[in-house]
């Protein structure tokens, strides 16, 4: 900047003030993410955080170096800090992806295009991060948010359903638990045999170790290895560029150097899929987790309309809180997949409730 620049107002050096103590506590996410991180992802994630240094050093020479009346960061910024300092989980990654998208310098005339360049890369960054520790996650994780979202929308409907026909309480109760054992072993089962069986699908896909013994002693000339590549999708003559550079270094060094093998690796992360006891003790848990919550209301002798509202309360609370999170982890905004959730789950519940009036209408 040069002393010519127009002199600024009281409502931009506001709006500078805000900027530069957002940039500090995105910077200090950054490093305290990096803190419980080793190896690559915490230079990434310093790297990051010295990016936002660079940012907060732009918006501190429009100040003239004085920070004087620096406000606190926005309370989105300031709730990432304190969850990278305490936990430093996927979920300040997620959140911190949807931060660096909603940068607003790609519209403000004293932020440089470099510096709205790199909150979209920044975006970029942190969402490469994030999806590695969503691979790690995928599997339990998808058990654990199906079995409890399953477990409170089936055991509510279940309850509701047989409340509306006018049986006692305690029928009401037995049959919730019911409901709770049956549904929570079947999924337990259920993701058992469906990981199991997609891990074993993994394991015939992929590439034969012994192959690479192979690779030696092939014809130079003919290149064979190439119809390995064409089979496992890549073009042909991508597959054969790939394949002579393969044999290139076998003939040069008499051996294979390649550290990640000459096949390529199936596409599917076993990572992502996860272990089939994992999955299937997640579903299990969190199936009976969801599913007791639309019955602790007749545990505790409740019945009637009180508990019938009670019970949708509870498990209206907890179909937000799964929603939310499964928007966090996704990311995507939290409160439109809560009402989704929430939507769906009452939906079903209403269909049943309503069937359960006119059955018992019918009886009486």
């Amino acid at each position: 900047m040069t002393d010519a620049r127009p002199a600024a107002s009281d409502a931009d050096r506001a709006k500078w003030r805000r900027y530069l103590a957002d940039e500090r506590a995105e910077a200090a996410v950054y490093r305290e993410l990096a803190a419980r991180k080793e190896g690559e992802e915490r230079e990434i994630l310093l790297a990051l955080a010295a990016a936002e240094g660079r940012h907060e050093a732009h918006w501190l020479a429009l100040l003239d170096g004085d920070d004087r009346g620096v406000p606190r960061a926005d309370l989105r910024t300031r709730t990432l800090v304190a969850l990278a300092r305490r936990f430093g989980s996927i979920f300040v990654l997620a959140l911190a992806q949807q931060a660096e998208s909603r940068s607003p310098y790609a519209n403000d005339p004293h932020a440089t295009a470099a510096m709205a360049a790199d909150e979209r890369i920044h975006g970029e960054v942190v969402r490469g991060l994030a999806a590695r520790g969503r691979r790690r996650l995928a599997g339990t994780f998808r058990a654990a948010v199906f079995g409890a979202n399953d477990g409170l929308v089936s055991n509510l409907a279940l309850v509701l359903g047989i409340g509306a026909t006018g049986v006692p309480a305690p029928v009401v109760l037995f049959t919730g638990i019911a409901g709770l054992l049956a549904g929570a072993l079947s999924m337990g089962a259920g993701e058992f045999v469906s990981v199991r069986s997609q891990r074993e699908l993994l394991e015939a896909s992929a590439p034969d170790p012994g192959v690479q013994d192979a690779v030696t002693d092939l014809d130079l000339d003919a290149n064979e290895l190439a119809l390995v590549y064409r089979a496992r999708g890549m073009e042909p003559a991508e597959a054969v560029e790939q394949a002579s550079l393969v044999l290139a270094r076998v003939a040069a060094a008499g051996r294979l150097r390649t550290p990640t093998g000459a096949i390529p690796l199936s596409a599917e992360d076993d990572e992502a899929v996860g272990t089939a006891w994992s999955a299937a003790i997640s579903s299990f848990c969190f199936f009976a987790s969801g599913a007791l919550i639309p019955v602790l209301p007749y545990l505790f002798g409740m019945s009637g309309l009180g508990a019938v509202a009670l019970s949708t309360g509870l498990v209206g609370i907890a179909l937000l809180v799964t929603g939310a999170i499964v928007g966090v982890l996704s990311g995507a905004s939290p409160l439109k997949r809560a009402l989704r959730q929430l939507a769906i789950g009452f939906g079903a519940a209403a269909v049943t409730y309503v069937l359960g009036l006119a059955f018992g209408t019918t009886i009486g």
